[in-house]
């Protein structure tokens, strides 16, 4: 996750190299995911994560493929590809209190600190929630053990949020601006997404405004 930067993520890696997402157990992944209807039909038959994916790929349901990635990538790999999307289509004229829950997201995964975990929420709070950067920050504050403040009985998040709120910060990338863009938006995506759970960075260059 920390590697030099690459450019666009290469072909679709086969499934036998998606180690990180052949770990989390399929069964769950459907469980939480919030798939669609026609997906969960599609993936019934699939043995594990990887096999759904390209299923669901194949299918055209990229969407839902984005989901399925979402909730079963490790957290830490997971807030790392959700900055990866929204640094893809960030604009130049970012707001600094985005920048900022971007910053804060990629400093918890580097360093996975309860400080640094807080201070991604804090960071993402500033930030209204509107954005994929804000969402990218309360991704890492839902991948600890508490959203209690600091000194209170712990209160766990619920297992899917984590996933929840990267899903939504790589699909709020995906149609930041100009939503037409989003098709090919969430192939690129989809394809970091694959390289990450791959052991590599998944780094994206930056769209052409």
């Amino acid at each position: 996750m920390s590697g030099t930067r690459s450019a666009t993520p290469s072909a679709p890696l086969p499934s036998a190299a998606l180690a990180k997402l052949r770990a989390a157990p399929l069964a769950a992944v459907r469980e939480r995911g919030e798939l669609s209807a026609a997906a969960l039909a599609r993936i019934a038959a699939c043995a594990d994560v990887p096999a759904a994916l390209e299923a669901l790929e194949a299918d055209g349901m990229a969407t839902d493929a984005v989901k399925l990635v979402a909730h079963a990538l490790p957290r830490r790999e997971g807030v790392w590809w959700a900055c990866m999307c929204a640094r893809a289509t960030m604009p130049a004229d970012l707001p600094p209190t985005d920048r900022a829950a971007l910053d804060a997201a990629e400093a918890w995964v580097r360093k996975p600190s309860d400080e640094n975990r807080r201070a991604a929420f804090a960071a993402a709070e500033q930030a209204r929630f509107g954005t994929p950067e804000a969402w990218a920050g309360v991704a890492a504050f839902w991948s600890g053990d508490s959203m209690a403040p600091v000194g209170q009985p712990a209160v766990p998040p619920a297992p899917h949020l984590a996933g929840l709120a990267i899903t939504g910060a790589v699909t709020l990338a995906s149609v930041r601006a100009d939503p037409a863009r989003q098709p090919a938006r969430l192939a690129r995506f989809i394809a970091s997404g694959r390289e990450i759970a791959s052991g590599g960075p998944g780094r994206l260059e930056a769209e052409a405004p």
